[in-house]
């Protein structure tokens, strides 16, 4: 098994290297030999070092059998993908060659046009960065195109582009750019993953390395990583932070955690969770980066965007500043709570509209720091906390105006592979695992032709799923502590 494993990983890191390695435009020959030798010494360290203590007694034949099949369909899938991702010029190696949105929608393109404009263009979030001079307000989006992408928009606070405007000192190219956040990001997953399994225990951890091949051969996660969303990017350095928080890493953790809260906003729910469980090192070390990453964003880019992004705040927590909202097959696919006013409106209900939405919304919002705070506050088992804060990070996602599909049920999987490896491999776990990651597939692409109202009673299937696994985790993860468990304080 570890042999099996190790190539396995091998095999993704020396793609996820190529990738990275050719968005520097050292040419494919060179990307290939650097990433050959990568591939090698993650090969050669998973076969003689136990990245994850691998217990084979617990693993059944079916676990095995369900694992091959899905290693060997993510590395072929990765590998098709990689060649889209280094050349754009081969659409049909990318992960839904029919669908032009899926093939030519690029989140990326927003990050990399606001970071080349913040140093000189008075406001990043303009229309007029993204969008044709001739776009209707009330139709469907025009976007400027950068290459063969369609450029979206810019909707994050400033501190998030620290990244892509240092990143862009080496890669300057929107083409190498793209080349190279595909395979970092891969590589962040890709190991993020691998610590996750890691803290589960041996057993555990186990079973979630092999089930971890249906996080990446899943839909949702093809299309996040073809589009370059950073979603996936966020979620993975949240969990990391607090991976590292449990191994007093405090000063690595606080600035994975405080770049991804000043970057989305919602992974500051776990910084809830953290003072409900008055773990103070954590989070003071969170704060405190986080207030350096704001003011190295001053420095870099002046108090410019700052002034555009808090005149642009309130249509990002209501929804106005999202042009999808202007697309009724985006409003179907909409997972977010304070969306379904939206989806209700597809339908006819009256009254349904963006202040239904922010009502909505602040409900919800109300009713998960209640969840937190409680959660925080019952004692939890030291391997069963990824999956509480992977259960955080979704019901925080769930908060946000919009929520595409794709993105939305990435970190889902993520914990379905955590919820499954907790519990023995019998036939009946793991056909609940393969069902629930089935409804995730539940994939339509928006220039598929469907009536809105009918993929927004598709699109309920992988939405209702998402919620179900949030719950069931938080559920499990309170309810199987020993009953001389306590939970730690740190200070």
């Amino acid at each position: 098994m570890r042999t099996v494993v190790a190539c396995s990983l091998a095999v993704a890191a020396g793609l996820f290297t190529f990738a990275i390695v050719a968005g520097l435009a050292l040419g494919s020959p060179a990307a290939f030999v650097i990433a050959v030798i990568v591939a090698g010494i993650v090969g050669w360290a998973g076969r003689t070092r136990a990245i994850v203590p691998l217990d084979e007694a617990a693993c059944s034949r079916g676990l095995r059998i369900v694992a091959a099949v899905a290693a060997i369909a993510a590395l072929v899938q990765l590998a098709r993908l990689t060649v889209f991702m280094v050349d754009p010029s081969r659409p049909g190696w990318s992960s839904v060659p029919s669908s032009d949105w899926e093939v030519r929608h690029s989140c990326l393109s927003a990050y990399f046009v606001a970071a080349r404009a913040a140093d000189h263009v008075p406001n990043v979030y303009a229309d007029s960065l993204y969008s044709a001079r001739d776009d209707d307000p009330a139709a469907v989006r025009k976007p400027l195109m950068i290459g063969p992408f369609k450029i979206d928009v810019y909707e994050y606070p400033p501190p998030f582009l620290l990244l892509p405007r240092a990143l862009r000192l080496a890669f300057p190219d929107f083409t190498h750019f793209r080349a190279m956040w595909f395979g970092l990001n891969g590589a962040v997953v890709l190991v993020t993953l691998l610590v996750l399994a890691r803290a589960l225990g041996p057993a555990a951890g186990t079973r979630a390395l092999l089930l971890s091949p249906l996080a990446w051969v899943a839909l949702p996660t093809l299309s996040t990583l073809q589009k370059g969303n950073v979603q996936a990017l966020i979620v993975v350095i949240s969990l990391l932070a607090m991976a590292l928080f449990e191994r007093r890493r405090w000063a690595a953790g606080g600035v994975l955690l405080a770049y991804a809260t000043v970057s989305k906003l919602y992974p500051g729910l776990l910084l809830v969770y953290l003072v409900a469980r008055r773990e103070w090192r954590p989070v003071i070390w969170t704060v405190a980066f986080g207030l350096a990453l704001t003011a190295l964003t001053w420095i870099d880019m002046g108090v410019t965007p700052f002034r555009a992004f808090l005149d642009h705040l309130p249509g990002l927590v209501g929804g106005e500043a999202f042009p999808a909202f202007r697309n009724p097959m985006a409003m179907a696919i909409n997972f977010s709570v304070p969306g379904l006013a939206f989806k209700l409106k597809l339908f006819g209900v009256p009254g349904m509209g963006f202040a239904a939405a922010k009502l909505l919304g602040w409900i919800y919002t109300l009713v998960v720091l209640a969840v937190i705070v409680a959660v925080a506050r019952r004692p939890i088992a030291e391997d069963r906390r990824p999956l509480v804060w992977t259960a955080i990070l979704i019901l925080g996602t769930l908060r946000s105006p919009f929520l595409p599909q794709a993105y939305a049920a990435f970190p889902p999987l993520v914990l379905l592979v955590l919820l499954g490896a907790t519990s023995a491999p019998t036939p009946a776990t793991l056909a609940a695992v393969l069902t629930t990651w089935l409804s995730f597939n539940v994939f339509w692409p928006q220039d598929w032709s469907m009536d809105p109202r009918w993929l927004a009673v598709l699109s309920g299937i992988p939405q209702i799923a998402t919620l179900a696994v949030a719950i069931v985790a938080l559920r499990r993860s309170i309810d199987d502590v020993p009953v001389a468990a306590t939970s730690r304080a740190t200070i």
